[in-house]
């Protein structure tokens, strides 16, 4: 299968630049497997700034004025109005960049989007709080609301990391949509997706089936357009064992007058292991897929449930840190 590349942007320090406080780079074997799939587009918000690598860390603090500021963690220099007009001027430079998803770096006062620790002042002084935004993390949350933004201690999580993947890149290839803005490569990508968003949200997969068939005759831009409002919707939502189990019942469906009492019963043992959570999704996947190329099913062949990233990107490895 062919998969359009998503473009990611990426905190620079991870696996991209020795840009860190203490002139060192990130290691992330999730980052470095994804490289040769996707399209990233680094910044380090700190050095486009103008702070050096190696420098004096900085802090985000809670100010007597109730401010949130960021300054150097020791002489507790204050930056805060140049990250704020970095911010604001990034912005909209990566508004034009059609970006499909981001990896921040983790608990950074710059990109962190949770658990950035907030301090009453510089110096030695205690957190006060870990429940605090990164500047920067913070405004891409709040400016890109469409967009599946993770950091690389959470895309450690097998869970966190599959709904990810298959996020950004379903978004890359509808953008390919898109860009052809014809209706029978909608229709296409709406029946080869089917039961992935089946596996997502049936709602939004219902109202995403209206859009599709049109009866209202409406422009082929402005049903794009809902269509990806609703497609992002979907996405958004965690799949839960419930709902893949319903999916796999149907697929189940297509097989089971031809699948022997004993391959059935062996099917449904393997259902009743992932129920458990003892095996991944991909472990029935592959048994259902296998059967669709024995029976020759080219209709669930080109479901992208079976593959909704490229296989080099799947792994069971997961370090537990980190929920969806």
């Amino acid at each position: 299968m062919i998969f359009e590349r998503p473009n990611l942007f990426i905190s620079k320090c991870l696996e991209h630049g020795h840009c860190r406080y203490d002139g060192s780079q990130i290691v992330s074997p999730e980052v470095k497997r994804f490289m040769p799939y996707v399209n990233f587009i680094y910044a380090c918000p700190e050095m486009d700034i103008g702070l050096p690598s190696p420098r004096q860390a900085i802090r985000k603090i809670m100010n007597e004025e109730n401010q949130e500021r960021l300054v150097y963690s020791m002489t507790g220099e204050d930056v805060t109005d140049d990250m704020n007009s970095y911010i604001e001027k990034k912005l909209e430079e990566l508004k034009t960049l059609a970006l499909d998803g981001m990896i921040l770096k983790s608990r950074s006062p710059s990109c962190g989007f949770k658990e950035v620790k907030m301090y009453k002042s510089h110096g030695k002084t205690q957190a006060i709080s870990n429940k605090s935004r990164g500047f920067f993390g913070g405004a891409m949350i709040d400016h890109f609301p469409e967009l599946m933004i993770e950091d690389e201690g959470r895309l450690s999580n097998f869970n966190i990391r599959e709904h990810f993947l298959t996020n950004v890149f379903t978004k890359a290839s509808y953008k390919k949509v898109k860009n052809t803005a014809k209706m029978k490569d909608l229709v296409q990508f709406h029946s080869h997706n089917k039961y992935l968003m089946m596996a997502y949200n049936q709602t939004q997969l219902k109202t995403l089936g209206k859009l599709v068939a049109n009866h209202e005759k409406h422009a082929i831009g402005h049903v794009l357009e809902l269509y990806e409002e609703h497609l992002t919707l979907l996405l958004k939502t965690t799949p839960q064992p419930k709902r893949v189990v319903n999916v796999i019942m149907h697929l189940l469906g297509y097989f089971s007058k031809n699948l022997s009492a004993q391959e059935k019963a062996y099917f449904l043992d393997l259902l009743e292991q992932y129920s458990q959570q003892r095996i991944p999704v991909s472990a029935l996947m592959s048994v259902l897929k296998s059967w669709a190329i024995r029976f020759n099913n080219e209709y669930l062949l080109e479901q992208t449930i079976f593959e909704p990233y490229p296989k080099e990107l799947i792994t069971v490895s997961d370090s537990g840190k980190g929920r969806i």
